[in-house]
């Protein structure tokens, strides 16, 4: 049993335009460490990187949004100390549950349903909020987390699944709701 954090850049196309390559993927990987950082901190581990994208696992659901509470509260000081305006804006998706855990290339790495689920639930995401399944929100640790955050319940048909998916929208910098 793992939960896992997929995290993507929005507009990360428009930002190589915007800043030019060499800023841009300067900037990209400095986010790799701002990620990393705050999946070390909450006890996750980062699995890989794709792109300009994070898979983070971590054992304990609750460090898991945790973390991911980190990231988009401390986006902006992450953008201001590196002189963006408009900065990144990360995109965040999480989810729990059985997974296949298989050692590759001497790396660790997740397989299976729950993966793909935390990875499409990434893709919900708006970008500043956190996707978080309807299954992991419901773990009693997690629930008293989101508690006093604004979190919105919807349903979407994601890609693989035969039934629309159970998810809250939850808005880090909110209370209430």
């Amino acid at each position: 049993h793992v939960t896992l954090m997929f995290t993507d850049l929005r507009g990360s196309t428009a930002l190589y335009s915007r800043i030019g390559d060499a800023r841009a993927y300067r900037l990209v990987r400095e986010h790799f460490a701002f990620l990393a950082q705050a999946v070390r901190d909450h006890d996750g581990g980062i699995v890989k990187t794709i792109g300009d994208a994070v898979m983070a696992a971590f054992s304990n659901p609750a460090d898991a949004v945790r973390a991911a509470l980190a990231v988009q509260r401390n986006v902006a000081t992450f953008n201001r100390e590196h002189g963006q305006d408009e900065g990144i804006v990360i995109k965040l998706g999480l989810h729990g549950g059985p997974s296949i855990a298989v050692t590759l290339n001497d790396r660790l790495d997740y397989f299976g349903s729950t993966v793909n689920l935390a990875a499409r639930l990434q893709s919900q995401s708006r970008g500043g909020d956190i996707i978080i399944s309807q299954a992991l929100a419901a773990d009693p640790a997690v629930e008293i987390l989101l508690t006093p955050l604004t979190a919105i319940g919807e349903k979407a048909a994601i890609k693989g699944f035969d039934a629309p998916v159970a998810f809250l929208r939850v808005m880090p910098g909110s209370t209430g709701g």
